[in-house]
């Protein structure tokens, strides 16, 4: 997912965009002294009923026009780190999206990337990358492998109102709210990324603080909605991921550990520093690493972890 601008110039040394303007490193976190909670709230319904009404939902809208998640794929395998990067709003031609994101027009990735995570939203939740499509378009015509990745965050109350009754979790409660209005997130971005033409084996939950869209001061409550957006893309039928650092995540969501597969930002440095970011003292919320991310030239750059042997666990292939 923090999953990373010129738009954030002012916040640069503190927060490396996916995409150049959403993501950040920090320093690595000592080892917790005590068991971290895996979990902030309670599902009130079942997997599998909650699993049939997200895609019953889905199916309600033009968007769920693709099947549910991507089906088996032949073995791609891995010799050695692959090279990749990751697009979203800010390299969509200037001056499209909400007044807080304008998009910048970055450059897209380097002609040796064989792998490309994309961003569904226009930065925070309910918000939808305003070129999606041409985005996927360039992805068909090079024939590269793809992946999504999405921004989540902190639901204002208007939204709670509107989504936080709707959902697997107990929305009389407050935390139940905000998950359920996380979930809703998710389901909004899979809708987007299926009306754009674009399947990914997984979808990465980007957590880091949202400039414009703060996080509130209580990390439970931001836990409960980083868990309800999991719990979203999980029922939509998708692996799931969290692209972060483990001092932002823990800015977020304190000690929450999910235990989900990682891809981990090392911000304006270097691919040995990304290759780096792999080891376990760079370990996020309990999960193994996947993926360095590192900013140069304006532009997000990736690398497969020692390790990942079958990118047709993690990518498509267009």
């Amino acid at each position: 997912m923090l999953r990373r601008g010129a738009a954030l110039v002012a916040v640069a040394a503190l927060l490396t965009a996916c995409s150049a303007s959403e993501g950040s490193s920090g320093p690595p976190e000592a080892a917790p002294t005590t068991p971290r909670p895996t979990a902030v709230v309670t599902p009130t319904a079942d997997p599998q009923t909650s699993r049939l009404q997200a895609l019953a939902q889905l199916a309600e809208q033009q968007a769920a026009a693709l099947p549910s998640a991507t089906p088996t794929l032949p073995t791609l395998p891995a010799d050695g780190p692959v090279l990749g990067a990751d697009i979203s709003w800010p390299q969509c031609p200037k001056g499209m999206g909400i007044p807080e994101r304008r998009t910048l027009g970055l450059p897209m990735p380097l002609p040796q990337a064989q792998y490309v995570v994309v961003g569904l939203t226009n930065g925070p939740g309910f918000t939808a990358n305003p070129c999606l499509a041409s985005q996927v378009d360039w992805i068909r015509q090079r024939h590269l492998l793809a992946a999504a990745y999405a921004v989540v965050s902190q639901p204002d109350d208007a939204a709670v109102a509107e989504h936080g009754g709707t959902g697997p979790f107990d929305g009389s409660t407050d935390v139940g709210g905000l998950a359920n209005t996380g979930y809703q997130q998710a389901l909004a971005n899979v809708a987007t990324m299926r009306a754009a033409g674009l399947d990914s084996p997984i979808i990465w939950v980007d957590v880091e603080p949202v400039p414009d869209f703060d996080w509130s001061d209580d990390v439970e409550a931001n836990g409960a909605v980083v868990q309800g957006a999991a719990r979203g893309y999980a029922d939509a039928g998708y692996a799931v991921g969290v692209y972060s650092t483990p001092y932002l995540w823990s800015e977020v969501v304190g000690d929450l550990a999910l235990g989900l597969p990682e891809w981990r930002a090392a911000g304006q440095s270097s691919q040995a520093e990304a290759l780096a970011r792999c080891g376990d003292d760079w370990q996020v919320q309990g999960g193994p690493a996947v993926l360095g991310q590192w900013v140069a030239a304006n532009r997000d750059l990736d690398v497969t972890c020692p390790g990942v042997s079958d990118l047709s666990q993690w990518f498509r292939q267009y």
